[in-house]
């Protein structure tokens, strides 16, 4: 069973999360209402919802409840999305132009703070003090991540410690929460629920690496983005960092004069060209194959299901997207 089979087990669930998405875009300001249609109606895989999905089956809920913490989720997604889109002046998203391209900034940034406060709102309703502390506090790690992130732009001396503090707050403190939330819902033990959490940032981590690493390599039609777009944004990534440590002095020199003096093309072949010289990105992928590992190694907690098989087959996916 691949991706898509285990998208299509789940579809009446994830079509009824669908739905609940579109209610958290409703409002008497229109705008919010086309934006959140331009946004939703660009695809993208719910892999989020899902996630929970199977964290609360694979913990024994199968209640209504799972449905709409998997939209709110979703929702704080897609707020972080807007907000990011306009923070990196993105022209492109999932292939599509992106919506403060079409509304502005301003607006855009409105309707994202709309979006997180409106998931919030119909989470409180779930009257659990734990799930508002995961989504509260992985909100709260999403924007440091962000902050952290904005304050190394530009600078080849980040480390790698830092730069897995960035996605570990970034991307996979979400992913995390959607775990802990699925077997909060199921009552689970301490242990089986922080396995659950640290499945889901393992993951999360492994799925911003690839992506990271995707930027370099990957077909520019299926990513949904152009090629060298860190590079350009002055982002330093996990091919760079490693790079940084294996090439020589005047490689790297060289390479801390096209962080540092602006994206040309000819900068980015240059780095391509050394990627390929010390085998930068299979070190990269390799990283991320450790995550996976990790994060599957998690489940063993968890009898064989479903849901276990889906949850592992997920792990895989993040290594092999759009390559």
């Amino acid at each position: 069973m691949d991706l898509d089979d285990i998208f299509k087990q789940y579809e009446a669930d994830l079509g009824s999360t669908e739905d609940r998405i579109r209610d958290l875009f409703r409002s008497s300001a229109s705008t919010i209402s086309l934006i959140g249609n331009h946004i939703l109606d660009g695809g993208g895989k719910r892999l989020r919802p899902l996630i929970l999905l199977l964290s609360a089956e694979i913990a024994g809920f199968r209640g209504d409840a799972r449905l709409t913490l998997a939209a709110i989720v979703e929702s704080i997604h897609t707020a972080s999305l807007l907000h990011d889109d306009v923070v990196d002046g993105a022209d492109i998203r999932r292939g599509k132009i992106p919506a403060h391209k079409v509304w502005g900034n301003q607006v855009v940034i409105l309707v994202g703070d709309f979006l997180y406060s409106n998931a919030l709102r119909l989470a409180v309703q779930q009257k659990s003090q734990r799930i508002m502390e995961a989504l509260s506090d992985a909100t709260t790690r999403m924007t440091e991540g962000e902050l952290l992130q904005l304050s190394r732009t530009g600078d080849p001396g980040i480390t790698e410690d830092e730069y897995m503090a960035i996605i570990s707050a970034k991307t996979a403190a979400l992913i995390s929460a959607a775990c802990r939330i699925g077997a909060i819902l199921g009552s689970l033990p301490e242990e089986k629920e922080c396995a659950l959490a640290t499945y889901g940032k393992n993951v999360g981590m492994a799925f911003q690496m690839t992506d990271d690493i995707l930027d370099y390599v990957a077909d520019e039609g299926s990513l949904g983005k152009r090629l060298g777009k860190d590079l350009r944004e002055g982002k330093i990534t996990l091919p760079l960092i490693l790079l940084l440590k294996t090439a020589d002095a005047s490689e790297r020199e060289a390479v801390r004069q096209i962080v540092q003096s602006g994206f040309t093309k000819t900068g980015l072949k240059r780095i391509l060209r050394l990627f390929e010289r010390y085998g930068t990105i299979g070190q990269s992928l390799e990283r991320a194959r450790q995550l996976i590992e990790s994060a599957k190694d998690q489940l063993a907690v968890f009898p064989d299901s479903p849901a276990k098989y889906a949850l592992s087959r997920i792990a895989d996916y993040s290594l092999s997207r759009n390559r």
